[in-house]
């Protein structure tokens, strides 16, 4: 697999994940019905943030293990592929629901944009999820860490702004469907799990081959 491809199977897996309904996606969505546009917009950029931060310990967190323990890479490596699946198999065996949006919290873009950067980067299982993806996409026969680093870190804000973005622009039209049709939002979380377990078997092949 040429790095053209691995990009292309990190983006696949990281839009199935943020497309997922989950804590990101309400905090946007409740500043967006309760604000207005500008205010979830605020939201998504404060989430888009931590997001950036999230990609970047998760880069230099690889650059260390390369330089210092290259053994123990490969063990996160397969221990993060274990990780993916077994969320990948939660996410298809479970019903998503999301329940009616209450009233949000910010009383203004600026706390609203603070608030959404706290709850990006308050979700343990962000952490944990970057600690295991990105081992198997970020790899020194690939080019400079830093560099590699750098653009998923692009991608990982760029979708997440086309995502949430989307949703902050049609608040009342996102709401009803992720509220109203509880099968459409199950099956949004289902795919992405096949996706997961998808891209997770393929990065193990990959992983075997070159161990």
């Amino acid at each position: 697999m040429d790095y053209h491809e691995s990009l292309w199977l990190y983006f696949t897996l990281l839009f199935g994940i943020i497309i997922v309904p989950g804590m990101d996606m309400l905090f946007v969505l409740a500043n967006s019905l309760t604000g207005g546009t500008k205010r979830g917009l605020a939201a998504t950029s404060g989430i888009m943030l931590g997001g950036a931060v999230h990609s970047a310990y998760g880069a230099a967190g690889v650059g260390i293990l390369v330089a210092m323990l290259p053994q123990i890479f490969n063990v996160l490596l397969f221990a993060g592929v274990g990780y993916m699946i077994w969320i990948g198999i939660s996410l298809m065996k479970s019903s998503i629901k999301v329940e009616a949006v209450g009233p949000g919290t910010a009383r203004s873009t600026w706390k609203a944009f603070r608030q959404g950067a706290v709850t990006c980067l308050v979700n343990p299982k962000a952490y944990i999820f970057v600690l295991a993806v990105y081992p198997q996409f970020i790899k020194p026969e690939y080019g400079p860490i830093w560099l590699q680093g750098l653009i998923m870190g692009i991608m990982t804000v760029l979708t997440q702004l086309a995502v949430y973005g989307t949703l902050a622009m049609t608040a009342g039209r996102s709401r009803d469907l992720l509220v109203s049709n509880p099968n459409t939002t199950a099956v949004i979380g289902r795919l992405a799990g096949l996706l997961l377990v998808v891209i997770s078997a393929i990065s193990l092949w990959q992983g075997w081959k070159t161990a």
